[in-house]
């Protein structure tokens, strides 16, 4: 057992796996709102998001939003936005989780085009930041602080 992972267990961090994936993203499989998806974890990502096409799967109630969308080589998109959702990724869960839905055929598109597998969406920084995340990519773990 590593010393960084008995410190931040004795601190109340959750370890969950991520995976490298062939275009050096690091994936991670999450729960939204008790369905299971792939997700890119994305530190420079400002929200969460999850494409359009996956609202009805993952039990989403959207509402129109002013915020536009930038970034993997697209900008101005139009969005959506979803409240009160659950997340879980491993065994740390929040709940109340704003998702930003866009677009994400760009990004999939990508992703296919270098043999990579397409994702549900993208774990952003709000989340990170609330479980206080430790990316450890060495061993290929993020921690995140259980939420009382």
């Amino acid at each position: 057992m590593s010393r960084l992972y008995k410190f931040l267990k004795k601190k109340n961090f959750i370890r969950t796996n991520l995976k490298l994936t062939g275009t050096n993203h690091i994936e991670v499989t999450a729960k939204i709102n008790g369905i299971k998806g792939r997700f890119i974890l994305d530190t420079g990502a400002s929200n969460t998001c999850v494409g359009f096409d996956k609202i009805e799967y993952f039990n989403l109630k959207s509402k129109s939003s002013d915020i536009k969308a930038a970034g993997a080589g697209a900008s101005n998109m139009k969005t959506l936005l979803s409240k009160k959702n659950n997340i879980q990724i491993g065994k740390w869960r929040m709940k109340k989780l704003k998702i930003v839905l866009f677009d994400l055929n760009h990004v999939n598109e990508a992703l296919t085009s270098q043999n990579a597998a397409p994702v549900d969406g993208i774990i952003g920084a709000d989340v990170l930041k609330k479980g206080k995340a430790v990316i450890d990519y060495h061993q290929k773990n993020v921690y995140l602080k259980k939420i009382k």
